[in-house]
């Protein structure tokens, strides 16, 4: 099954009727609506302009999985750390790393917000893995989108479009995802660096075939994690050098990267209630030491800088602008320059083109993204 803009309806789903039935009901007074789930990541978008909320947690649960196909499919309310135990149990995984950043996160709301932890730059992101999607839309409609198999699309791939809409379309009820084994070997290996030197020897390793899986540089410590087949991960070993960490210390270690829960990023949260602001900085790898004041923690091979620090909006911007890349303030009390990087007149077309389309009214999570979105 090929995916489309169109959809195809589902039917038969009468545990759907009290959401299908709130959504017509909302649509039809001009009633917004906030898409709850998990609630772990209401920090991430700009705040949402709406009282009433949209309960999704209810319809969930693993609905199909293959482990022999490498797809799983579940509902939007499946809490995540239950569906990558099921994985775990077939030892495979979701090898994007999608975070967590608190107990009750869900597979909708991992999708809705599109991140991907610390081995992103290797494996691809959410999008990377979505074959498929069920979406209830404005009009109450419940749609379906691709299939449990990859194959060429015709118009908009729109299961891949809901990563990181964080909303806007509809609420994001089932959806399939490619899954796949867990790496044979793994190992983490650190060096004393400089960010500029750090820089360098990443855009050179990476056009190396090693299997570094996932970096991160910050105060003078270069962190790499490789993984793939063992001779792969100790030849590797031998030829790169530099300290080797053991598994639970490591372990320890690209966990608190993923849910931002190590040193860094307790100090950027610190930071952000006394006023500050964590900024999320996609780049391009090879962009030099940005010239900003702050913390700074490097990841994705010099592609994701992270900067947590007092320096305004447009500053930060056009410094990410400069580095080929766009600036997204992550977490921060003073939101009203938006969380988002602005939107070029095309892409600002699109966005609300696909908004009316899909919910002509406006009721799901408005202003999110951006203003009338």
């Amino acid at each position: 099954m090929t995916s489309h803009s169109k959809g195809h309806p589902v039917t038969n789903h009468p545990e759907l009727d009290p959401l299908v039935d709130r959504i017509r009901s909302a649509t039809a007074t001009g009633t917004p609506l906030r898409i709850q789930a998990g609630g772990t990541k209401p920090f991430y978008g700009n705040p949402v302009d709406a009282a009433a909320a949209l309960d999704v947690r209810p319809f969930r649960g693993i609905t199909s999985y293959e482990p022999s196909e490498l797809v799983i499919t579940a509902r939007c309310g499946t809490p995540l750390a239950e569906l990558e135990a099921v994985l775990a149990d077939k030892g495979q995984c979701l090898p994007f790393e999608p975070p967590h950043f608190a107990p009750g996160s869900t597979v909708g709301g991992m999708v809705a917000a599109g991140l991907s932890g610390p081995s992103r730059a290797a494996v691809g992101a959410v999008r990377d893995y979505m074959l498929g999607a069920t979406l209830l839309n404005g009009k109450g409609e419940v749609l379906s989108f691709g299939g449990q198999v990859m194959k060429n699309v015709a118009g908009y791939d729109v299961s891949r479009l809901l990563a990181g809409s964080l909303g806007s379309l509809g609420a994001i009820l089932e959806v399939s995802l490619k899954v796949l084994p867990t790496a044979p070997a793994t190992a983490t290996v650190r060096f004393e660096m400089d960010q500029a030197t750090a820089i360098q020897r990443l855009n050179e390793w990476g056009g190396r075939p090693l299997p570094i899986n996932a970096s991160a540089w910050w105060d003078g410590m270069l962190v790499l994690r490789l993984r793939g087949a063992a001779a792969a991960v100790d030849a590797a070993m031998q030829w790169l050098g530099g300290e080797p960490i053991a598994a639970p210390q490591a372990d320890d270690f690209w966990q608190g990267l993923r849910h931002h829960t190590d040193e860094f990023f307790a100090k950027a949260k610190a930071a952000v209630d006394a006023g500050g602001s964590l900024w999320r900085l996609s780049v391009a790898s090879t962009a030099k030491p940005l010239q900003l004041s702050g913390e700074q923690l490097i990841e994705w091979g010099g592609a994701q800088r992270w900067l947590c620090t007092t320096m305004p909006a447009g500053t930060m911007r056009e410094a990410a602008r400069q580095a080929g890349g766009h600036a997204t303030q992550f977490y921060g009390r003073d939101r009203s320059a938006g969380s988002f990087a602005p939107l070029g007149a095309p892409l600002d077309r699109i966005h609300r083109e696909l908004k009316k389309a899909f919910d002509p009214a406006g009721i799901f999570n408005p202003g999110r993204l951006y203003p009338g979105l």
